[in-house]
Protein backbone atom coordinates (compact mmCIF):
# COMPACT_ATOMS: atom_id res chain seq x y z
CA UNK A 1 0.00 0.00 0.00
CA UNK A 2 1.29 3.18 -1.11
CA UNK A 3 1.93 6.29 1.58
CA UNK A 4 -0.89 8.20 0.03
CA UNK A 5 -3.23 5.08 -0.03
CA UNK A 6 -2.60 4.75 3.48
CA UNK A 7 -3.08 8.50 4.32
CA UNK A 8 -6.54 8.15 2.28
CA UNK A 9 -7.60 5.12 4.15
CA UNK A 10 -8.75 6.97 7.81
CA UNK A 11 -10.27 9.55 5.85
CA UNK A 12 -12.76 7.14 4.12
CA UNK A 13 -13.31 5.00 7.01
CA UNK A 14 -14.19 8.15 8.69
CA UNK A 15 -16.08 9.66 6.04
CA UNK A 16 -18.06 5.95 5.90
CA UNK A 17 -18.83 6.35 9.64
CA UNK A 18 -20.52 9.57 9.48
CA UNK A 19 -22.69 8.08 6.44
CA UNK A 20 -23.45 5.33 8.65
CA UNK A 21 -24.42 7.16 11.52
CA UNK A 22 -27.10 9.88 9.49
CA UNK A 23 -28.63 7.18 7.69
CA UNK A 24 -29.21 5.08 11.20
CA UNK A 25 -30.12 8.14 12.67
CA UNK A 26 -32.53 9.43 10.15
CA UNK A 27 -33.86 5.36 10.32
CA UNK A 28 -34.22 5.91 13.99
CA UNK A 29 -36.24 9.47 13.39
CA UNK A 30 -38.64 7.30 11.48
CA UNK A 31 -39.61 5.41 14.04
CA UNK A 32 -38.35 7.28 17.54
CA UNK A 33 -39.84 10.82 16.37
CA UNK A 34 -40.13 12.76 19.45
CA UNK A 35 -42.99 14.73 20.63
CA UNK A 36 -43.52 18.39 19.14
CA UNK A 37 -44.98 20.92 21.33
CA UNK A 38 -47.62 22.98 18.75
CA UNK A 39 -47.74 20.19 16.42
CA UNK A 40 -49.88 17.53 17.54
CA UNK A 41 -51.43 14.26 16.02
CA UNK A 42 -54.36 15.24 13.63
CA UNK A 43 -56.61 12.49 13.82
CA UNK A 44 -60.10 11.38 11.85
CA UNK A 45 -62.62 8.67 12.99
CA UNK A 46 -65.93 7.78 11.94
CA UNK A 47 -68.47 9.75 13.75
CA UNK A 48 -70.22 7.00 15.23
CA UNK A 49 -66.35 6.23 17.25
CA UNK A 50 -65.38 9.76 17.68
CA UNK A 51 -66.01 9.52 21.53
CA UNK A 52 -63.98 5.84 21.65
CA UNK A 53 -61.30 7.52 19.52
CA UNK A 54 -60.87 10.60 21.96
CA UNK A 55 -60.40 8.45 25.26
CA UNK A 56 -57.44 6.66 23.29
CA UNK A 57 -55.80 9.56 21.94
CA UNK A 58 -56.13 11.39 25.34
CA UNK A 59 -54.84 8.25 27.34
CA UNK A 60 -52.18 7.83 24.77
CA UNK A 61 -51.06 11.35 25.13
CA UNK A 62 -51.29 11.32 29.25
CA UNK A 63 -48.85 8.17 28.45
CA UNK A 64 -46.07 9.38 26.03
CA UNK A 65 -46.27 13.42 26.24
CA UNK A 66 -47.23 13.28 22.28
CA UNK A 67 -49.71 16.42 22.00
CA UNK A 68 -53.63 15.41 20.30
CA UNK A 69 -55.70 17.35 18.64
CA UNK A 70 -59.32 17.38 18.60
CA UNK A 71 -60.79 14.18 16.67
CA UNK A 72 -62.31 15.41 13.30
CA UNK A 73 -65.17 13.22 12.37
CA UNK A 74 -67.64 12.50 9.99
CA UNK A 75 -68.94 9.06 7.65
CA UNK A 76 -66.05 6.99 7.59
CA UNK A 77 -66.18 6.94 3.55
CA UNK A 78 -66.50 11.18 3.57
CA UNK A 79 -63.53 11.17 5.76
CA UNK A 80 -61.61 9.14 3.35
CA UNK A 81 -62.73 11.77 0.53
CA UNK A 82 -61.76 14.46 2.61
CA UNK A 83 -57.98 12.53 3.57
CA UNK A 84 -57.55 11.86 -0.59
CA UNK A 85 -58.58 15.54 -1.29
CA UNK A 86 -55.13 16.77 1.00
CA UNK A 87 -56.50 17.56 4.00
CA UNK A 88 -53.45 16.83 6.71
CA UNK A 89 -54.33 13.23 8.83
CA UNK A 90 -51.63 11.32 10.69
CA UNK A 91 -54.74 8.54 11.86
CA UNK A 92 -57.65 7.94 10.36
CA UNK A 93 -59.96 5.22 12.26
CA UNK A 94 -62.49 3.76 9.80
CA UNK A 95 -65.73 1.66 10.26
CA UNK A 96 -65.35 -0.24 6.75
CA UNK A 97 -62.11 -1.60 6.18
CA UNK A 98 -62.79 -0.46 2.20
CA UNK A 99 -62.34 3.30 3.15
CA UNK A 100 -58.83 2.55 4.44
CA UNK A 101 -57.51 1.37 1.27
CA UNK A 102 -57.26 3.22 -2.45
CA UNK A 103 -60.50 2.77 -3.00
CA UNK A 104 -61.05 5.94 -1.25
CA UNK A 105 -58.32 7.06 0.11
CA UNK A 106 -56.65 7.20 -3.06
CA UNK A 107 -53.03 7.89 -2.74
CA UNK A 108 -53.12 8.41 0.72
CA UNK A 109 -53.48 5.08 1.48
CA UNK A 110 -50.42 3.38 2.66
CA UNK A 111 -51.53 -0.13 1.51
CA UNK A 112 -52.29 -1.61 5.17
CA UNK A 113 -54.49 -1.03 7.53
CA UNK A 114 -55.32 -2.98 11.36
CA UNK A 115 -58.84 -3.90 12.40
CA UNK A 116 -58.52 -4.04 16.07
CA UNK A 117 -62.93 -4.15 17.10
CA UNK A 118 -66.14 -5.40 15.60
CA UNK A 119 -69.26 -3.93 16.34
CA UNK A 120 -72.81 -4.74 15.08
CA UNK A 121 -75.97 -2.92 13.37
CA UNK A 122 -78.93 -2.56 15.49
CA UNK A 123 -82.31 -0.65 14.99
CA UNK A 124 -82.59 1.75 18.15
CA UNK A 125 -86.27 3.96 19.11
CA UNK A 126 -87.46 6.07 20.72
CA UNK A 127 -90.54 6.75 23.46
CA UNK A 128 -92.42 8.38 20.63
CA UNK A 129 -92.37 4.95 18.48
CA UNK A 130 -94.67 2.80 17.58
CA UNK A 131 -95.29 0.31 20.73
CA UNK A 132 -97.16 -2.29 18.80
CA UNK A 133 -93.65 -2.33 16.12
CA UNK A 134 -91.36 -2.32 18.88
CA UNK A 135 -93.32 -5.23 20.32
CA UNK A 136 -93.21 -6.86 17.50
CA UNK A 137 -89.20 -6.47 17.46
CA UNK A 138 -88.42 -7.67 20.97
CA UNK A 139 -90.39 -10.74 20.32
CA UNK A 140 -88.82 -11.78 17.41
CA UNK A 141 -85.22 -10.70 19.08
CA UNK A 142 -86.19 -13.31 21.98
CA UNK A 143 -87.86 -16.30 19.71
CA UNK A 144 -85.56 -15.65 17.05
CA UNK A 145 -88.83 -17.07 14.94
CA UNK A 146 -88.65 -16.84 11.03
CA UNK A 147 -92.38 -15.91 10.85
CA UNK A 148 -91.60 -13.16 13.92
CA UNK A 149 -88.91 -11.46 11.86
CA UNK A 150 -90.87 -11.52 8.70
CA UNK A 151 -93.79 -9.70 10.92
CA UNK A 152 -91.29 -7.22 12.93
CA UNK A 153 -89.64 -5.89 9.19
CA UNK A 154 -93.12 -6.09 7.08
CA UNK A 155 -94.28 -3.48 9.37
CA UNK A 156 -91.37 -1.78 10.25
CA UNK A 157 -90.93 -1.25 6.07
CA UNK A 158 -94.62 -0.34 5.74
CA UNK A 159 -94.79 3.07 5.25
CA UNK A 160 -96.25 3.43 9.04
CA UNK A 161 -93.41 4.66 10.37
CA UNK A 162 -90.61 6.33 9.27
CA UNK A 163 -87.06 4.33 9.25
CA UNK A 164 -83.60 6.93 9.31
CA UNK A 165 -81.31 5.27 7.19
CA UNK A 166 -78.23 7.18 6.65
CA UNK A 167 -76.39 7.54 2.75
CA UNK A 168 -74.49 5.07 1.89
CA UNK A 169 -72.34 6.88 -0.14
CA UNK A 170 -70.83 8.95 2.63
CA UNK A 171 -71.42 6.52 5.57
CA UNK A 172 -71.06 2.74 6.29
CA UNK A 173 -73.56 2.56 8.48
CA UNK A 174 -76.50 3.72 5.58
CA UNK A 175 -74.88 1.09 3.12
CA UNK A 176 -75.27 -1.70 6.21
CA UNK A 177 -78.55 -0.54 6.92
CA UNK A 178 -80.07 -1.51 3.47
CA UNK A 179 -77.92 -4.59 2.99
CA UNK A 180 -79.33 -5.70 6.28
CA UNK A 181 -83.15 -5.64 5.28
CA UNK A 182 -81.72 -6.84 1.92
CA UNK A 183 -80.46 -10.23 4.22
CA UNK A 184 -83.58 -10.12 6.18
CA UNK A 185 -85.50 -10.48 3.32
CA UNK A 186 -83.68 -13.44 2.09
CA UNK A 187 -84.11 -15.20 5.24
CA UNK A 188 -87.46 -13.88 6.51
CA UNK A 189 -89.16 -14.06 3.08
CA UNK A 190 -88.54 -16.52 1.15
CA UNK A 191 -85.22 -15.69 -0.43
CA UNK A 192 -86.49 -11.95 -1.88
CA UNK A 193 -84.72 -9.85 -0.87
CA UNK A 194 -86.14 -6.89 -1.71
CA UNK A 195 -89.01 -7.72 0.27
CA UNK A 196 -88.20 -4.95 2.75
CA UNK A 197 -86.23 -2.84 0.62
CA UNK A 198 -88.93 -2.50 -2.27
CA UNK A 199 -91.81 -0.95 0.07
CA UNK A 200 -89.97 0.84 2.61
CA UNK A 201 -88.78 2.63 -0.18
CA UNK A 202 -92.26 2.84 -2.65
CA UNK A 203 -93.46 4.08 0.97
CA UNK A 204 -91.09 6.72 1.21
CA UNK A 205 -91.13 5.61 4.68
CA UNK A 206 -86.72 5.95 4.55
CA UNK A 207 -85.57 9.32 6.18
CA UNK A 208 -81.85 10.36 5.41
CA UNK A 209 -78.84 11.89 6.94
CA UNK A 210 -75.43 12.42 6.66
CA UNK A 211 -74.94 10.00 9.08
CA UNK A 212 -76.18 7.73 11.68
CA UNK A 213 -75.52 10.44 14.34
CA UNK A 214 -76.84 13.44 12.26
CA UNK A 215 -79.85 10.66 12.55
CA UNK A 216 -80.15 10.39 16.19
CA UNK A 217 -81.47 14.12 17.38
CA UNK A 218 -84.42 13.20 15.17
CA UNK A 219 -85.26 10.30 16.66
CA UNK A 220 -84.93 11.61 20.10
CA UNK A 221 -87.02 14.38 18.94
CA UNK A 222 -90.04 12.12 17.36
CA UNK A 223 -89.58 12.93 13.84
CA UNK A 224 -88.18 9.53 13.55
CA UNK A 225 -89.45 6.40 14.92
CA UNK A 226 -86.44 3.87 14.10
CA UNK A 227 -82.86 4.36 12.75
CA UNK A 228 -79.91 2.07 11.77
CA UNK A 229 -77.15 2.48 14.46
CA UNK A 230 -74.14 0.98 15.51
CA UNK A 231 -74.85 -0.84 18.77
CA UNK A 232 -71.74 1.16 20.69
CA UNK A 233 -73.54 4.36 19.44
CA UNK A 234 -77.01 3.60 20.50
CA UNK A 235 -74.76 2.80 23.91
CA UNK A 236 -73.07 6.25 24.15
CA UNK A 237 -76.24 7.94 23.22
CA UNK A 238 -78.42 6.24 25.41
CA UNK A 239 -80.52 5.14 23.05
CA UNK A 240 -83.06 2.11 23.21
CA UNK A 241 -82.91 -0.52 20.93
CA UNK A 242 -83.28 -4.06 19.27
CA UNK A 243 -80.71 -5.84 19.01
CA UNK A 244 -80.83 -7.95 15.77
CA UNK A 245 -79.35 -11.79 14.43
CA UNK A 246 -75.80 -12.22 13.23
CA UNK A 247 -76.81 -13.04 9.80
CA UNK A 248 -78.30 -9.33 10.02
CA UNK A 249 -76.18 -7.24 12.39
CA UNK A 250 -73.05 -7.69 10.08
CA UNK A 251 -71.11 -8.04 13.62
CA UNK A 252 -69.72 -11.59 13.09
CA UNK A 253 -66.11 -11.97 11.36
CA UNK A 254 -67.25 -16.03 10.97
CA UNK A 255 -69.68 -14.85 8.41
CA UNK A 256 -68.00 -12.81 6.06
CA UNK A 257 -69.12 -14.89 2.68
CA UNK A 258 -72.34 -14.62 4.22
CA UNK A 259 -72.55 -10.84 4.39
CA UNK A 260 -70.53 -10.44 0.71
CA UNK A 261 -73.60 -12.12 -1.03
CA UNK A 262 -75.30 -9.05 -0.56
CA UNK A 263 -74.86 -5.80 -2.48
CA UNK A 264 -76.02 -2.22 -3.06
CA UNK A 265 -75.30 0.01 -5.58
CA UNK A 266 -75.42 4.07 -5.86
CA UNK A 267 -73.44 6.50 -6.85
CA UNK A 268 -70.15 5.27 -5.66
CA UNK A 269 -70.34 2.04 -7.45
CA UNK A 270 -71.45 -1.64 -6.14
CA UNK A 271 -70.50 -2.72 -2.63
CA UNK A 272 -70.85 -5.79 -1.08
CA UNK A 273 -71.62 -6.51 2.55
CA UNK A 274 -68.98 -7.22 5.05
CA UNK A 275 -68.32 -7.68 8.82
CA UNK A 276 -68.73 -4.62 10.86
CA UNK A 277 -64.42 -4.01 11.93
CA UNK A 278 -63.04 -0.54 13.05
CA UNK A 279 -60.05 -0.29 11.71
CA UNK A 280 -56.93 2.00 11.83
CA UNK A 281 -54.58 3.04 9.24
CA UNK A 282 -51.95 5.80 9.19
CA UNK A 283 -52.16 8.03 5.65
CA UNK A 284 -49.36 8.22 3.22
CA UNK A 285 -48.38 11.60 3.72
CA UNK A 286 -48.86 11.64 7.37
CA UNK A 287 -46.49 14.80 9.28
CA UNK A 288 -45.64 12.24 12.39
CA UNK A 289 -45.58 9.04 11.15
CA UNK A 290 -43.48 7.66 13.93
CA UNK A 291 -46.19 9.35 16.69
CA UNK A 292 -49.29 7.46 14.76
CA UNK A 293 -47.53 4.13 14.50
CA UNK A 294 -47.61 4.41 17.92
CA UNK A 295 -50.31 5.46 18.43
CA UNK A 296 -51.63 2.81 16.09
CA UNK A 297 -49.56 0.54 18.80
CA UNK A 298 -50.93 1.75 21.86
CA UNK A 299 -54.61 1.19 20.14
CA UNK A 300 -53.82 -2.29 19.65
CA UNK A 301 -52.29 -2.86 23.35
CA UNK A 302 -55.50 -1.14 25.14
CA UNK A 303 -58.35 -2.40 23.03
CA UNK A 304 -59.98 -4.43 25.88
CA UNK A 305 -60.87 -0.73 27.67
CA UNK A 306 -63.42 -0.64 24.39
CA UNK A 307 -65.74 -3.53 25.99
CA UNK A 308 -67.53 -0.45 27.88
CA UNK A 309 -68.98 0.75 24.33
CA UNK A 310 -70.41 -2.47 23.45
CA UNK A 311 -67.26 -3.29 21.16
CA UNK A 312 -65.75 -6.65 20.85
CA UNK A 313 -61.75 -6.57 20.91
CA UNK A 314 -60.48 -8.33 18.28
CA UNK A 315 -57.34 -10.89 19.91
CA UNK A 316 -55.06 -10.92 17.55
CA UNK A 317 -55.95 -8.03 16.27
CA UNK A 318 -55.92 -7.97 12.24
CA UNK A 319 -53.57 -7.03 9.69
CA UNK A 320 -55.24 -6.45 6.24
CA UNK A 321 -51.90 -5.36 4.30
CA UNK A 322 -50.77 -5.31 0.48
CA UNK A 323 -47.43 -4.05 0.95
CA UNK A 324 -44.23 -5.05 3.67
CA UNK A 325 -46.05 -2.84 6.78
CA UNK A 326 -43.59 -0.75 8.60
CA UNK A 327 -41.33 -2.25 10.90
CA UNK A 328 -43.32 -1.21 14.37
CA UNK A 329 -46.49 -3.13 12.87
CA UNK A 330 -44.46 -6.21 11.46
CA UNK A 331 -42.49 -6.45 15.14
CA UNK A 332 -46.80 -6.56 16.27
CA UNK A 333 -47.08 -9.69 14.09
CA UNK A 334 -43.99 -11.54 15.27
CA UNK A 335 -44.63 -10.91 18.49
CA UNK A 336 -47.79 -12.57 18.35
CA UNK A 337 -50.60 -8.90 18.73
CA UNK A 338 -51.67 -8.93 15.20
CA UNK A 339 -52.61 -11.47 12.79
CA UNK A 340 -52.26 -11.39 9.04
CA UNK A 341 -55.54 -11.29 7.73
CA UNK A 342 -55.68 -10.97 3.94
CA UNK A 343 -54.74 -8.34 1.80
CA UNK A 344 -56.65 -4.84 2.17
CA UNK A 345 -59.71 -4.02 -0.04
Amino acid sequence: MSKVEAKRRPIIVVALLVIAVVVVGAAAYVYFESPKSGSPLLSYSADAYSEETTGLLNSFSQSTGIAVAPVKSGGSFSDASQIAAGAPADIFVSVALSATGPGYLKSESPGWAVGFATDQLVLAYSNSSAPTIVSEGTKAAQTNATSDWNAFFTSLTSGSVKVGISDPVSDPAGLRGWLSLEAAGYLYSGGNTSAYTSPLTKSGGNITGTSAAALVAPLQSGQIQFIFIYKSAAITDHLRYIALEPQTNFGDTALEAFYSQFTYHDSAGTAAGSAIVLSITVPLDSAHQASALRFVQYVVANAQSLTSYGLLPLVPAQLYTNVVPPSPIAQMVSQGLLSEAGPLP
